[in-house]
């Protein structure tokens, strides 16, 4: 299982780790304020459609499964970036006097989803006014958001099924990083509660309630070295800058109602709820950020000098928070199963796998 989770993982991730790991590492180049401004804005997307996978592929049918029946599945999905968030104003996210566009008319930056073009050049500027370093925004990485998920559902009591899912933590590589996730949802028929032992006689369809939670966590190396020829601003400063990495963790709930109707083999299926995904991301380890220059006397007289940070940005936001709604359909051929759905919701994503079940 764990080779089959690592297999999906790469094929939507592994061509753009080195990519990845040299666009977020890019934007950790001011002050701690300005850096966290930038990367929310760039990697909101990224964030996203995390959100949007995590709530995504929980059920394909409003059945519930007899007591210790059991179905396990491994799906992917893909949420799709809108166009609204391919691109971020860098004047318009509130960065600080020390950070401003070497062109002004040269404003409009990819963000993780947006187009493999190079964003507008970037002036960092001391307290003083004094220019001291510049750097481009990043190339876009990605349009579409990728996730594997598998998980295994059993019925258990009153037509109610529990489901547990999960990625074990699997290093892809060292650029990717490292991903894992786990979460738990709950469904019930609720058709059997308002009409009674006689509803599959009754009513030609079931109806059920459901609820999922997910947490995922995603761990990216950075590297942020001093820019070149740069010094320390004092001997206070720390010049070990050995595991810089991305640190985020991704808790996600959905609540569905869901109706189905088995066709044979064949349980088309449409349901509506709510989702949220809450995000915290911390650019963990000692980072150089330039800072001013230098006015000893000396060899170094008037190089740049760098301040270290320590853990300099931490994003904390609801990142995802709205209603989705979902269709699909459910192969039942003997012992397989077979999913796809697509789902409208602050992205418009689709999933689709293969499971086995009783």
């Amino acid at each position: 299982m764990r080779k089959i989770y690592l297999a999906l993982f790469i094929s939507f991730l592994g061509v753009t780790g080195a990519k990845a790991q040299d666009a977020l590492s890019g934007l950790i180049k001011s002050s701690p304020a300005d850096a966290t401004k930038l990367l929310n804005a760039y990697g909101m997307p990224l964030f996203k459609g995390l959100g949007v996978d995590e709530n995504s592929g929980w059920t394909n049918t409003a059945k519930t499964k007899n007591f210790l029946r059991f179905d396990v599945r491994i799906t992917a999905s893909g949420a799709f970036v809108s166009n609204a968030d391919k691109t971020f104003d860098v004047t318009r996210i509130g960065l600080s006097d020390h950070v401003r566009p070497d062109n002004p008319n040269e404003i409009i930056a990819p963000t993780f989803g947006g187009a493999k073009t190079t964003g507008p050049l970037l002036d960092i500027y001391d307290d003083n006014g004094n220019k001291v370093g510049s750097f481009n925004t990043p190339k876009g990485i990605i349009s579409v958001i990728p996730a594997p998920q598998v998980q295994a559902t059993i019925g258990i009591f009153d037509n109610t099924d529990i489901t547990l899912r999960g990625i074990p933590n699997i290093n892809v590589s060292s650029n990717v990083g490292s991903v894992s996730m786990i979460g738990a949802g709950l469904k019930h028929d609720i058709m059997q509660d308002i009409v009674g032992k006689t509803a599959d006689e009754l009513i030609p369809f079931d109806l059920a309630v459901a609820v999922g939670y997910s947490h995922l966590n995603l761990t990216r190396p950075l590297t942020v070295d001093p820019d070149q020829g740069a010094t320390p601003q004092n001997n206070q400063q720390s010049t070990n800058f050995n595991n810089q990495h991305l640190e985020g963790h991704f808790n996600s709930f959905v609540g569905q109602l869901i109706i189905s109707k088995r066709l044979v083999f064949f349980t088309p299926f449409l349901s509506v709820g709510y989702n949220t995904t809450y995000a915290n991301v911390t650019a963990v380890g000692n980072y150089p950020l330039t800072t001013g220059t230098s006015l000893v006397p000396g060899p170094n007289f008037g190089s740049e000098t760098y301040t270290t940070f320590t853990n300099p940005i931490t994003i904390s936001e609801t990142v995802l928070n709205g209603v989705r709604a979902d269709i699909g359909f459910q192969l039942n051929l003997g012992f397989f199963r077979f999913y796809a759905s697509y789902s409208q919701a602050q992205y418009k994503s689709v999933n689709g796998g293969i499971g086995f079940g009783i």
